[in-house]
C-alpha cells in the first residue's frame, strides 16, 4: 500500500513526505516557497512516465545520454479548476536512438506502466510527442 503524509507548516506552505521519507515543500504561488500542488501532479506524470521510458530502453541496452520531458498542461475555468488537457513532450539524445524504440517505451509507459497516468486518463486527456536531438 503506498503511503504518504501532508504536515502543515504555516501559512499555505506544507511539507509532503512518502514512505521513503522523501519530501517536497508545497505552497500557493503568493508563499513562493514550494511547488504549486497541482503542478506537482504534473510532474508526477512526467516523472513516472520517465523512469519507465528509462527502464525500458535500458533492458533494450538503449545508449540514453538525456530524458528531459516539458509537461504543458490546461485546466478547467472554474473550481475544481481540473486538468482536462496534459501534453508531454520528451526530449531525448543518446548514440543510436531508435525513433522507434522511443515510440514504443513512450507507448508502453503511458499506456501500459505510469501509475499517474493510468489514475488521471480517467479525467484528463494526456497526449506526447518526441524529439530525437
Amino acid at each position: 500500500m503506498a503511503e504518504a503524509k501532508v504536515t502543515w507548516t504555516g501559512g499555505t506552505t506544507f511539507i509532503g513526505s512518502d514512505s521513503t521519507k522523501h519530501a517536497v515543500i508545497l505552497s500557493s504561488p503568493k508563499e513562493g516557497i514550494g511547488m504549486k500542488p497541482s503542478e506537482l501532479l504534473l510532474v508526477a506524470l512526467a516523472s513516472c512516465s520517465s523512469y519507465d521510458v528509462v527502464t525500458i530502453l535500458q533492458k533494450r541496452k538503449t545508449k540514453l545520454e538525456k530524458l528531459e520531458v516539458k509537461v504543458q498542461a490546461e485546466q478547467e475555468k472554474d473550481p475544481p479548476w481540473a486538468f482536462h488537457t496534459i501534453h508531454l513532450h520528451y526530449i531525448l539524445a543518446g548514440e543510436g536512438l531508435d525513433a522507434k524504440q522511443v515510440e514504443k517505451a513512450i507507448e508502453l509507459s503511458e499506456g501500459k506502466y505510469c501509475s499517474v497516468a493510468a489514475t488521471v486518463k480517467g479525467r484528463a486527456e494526456i497526449t506526447w510527442e518526441y524529439t530525437i536531438e
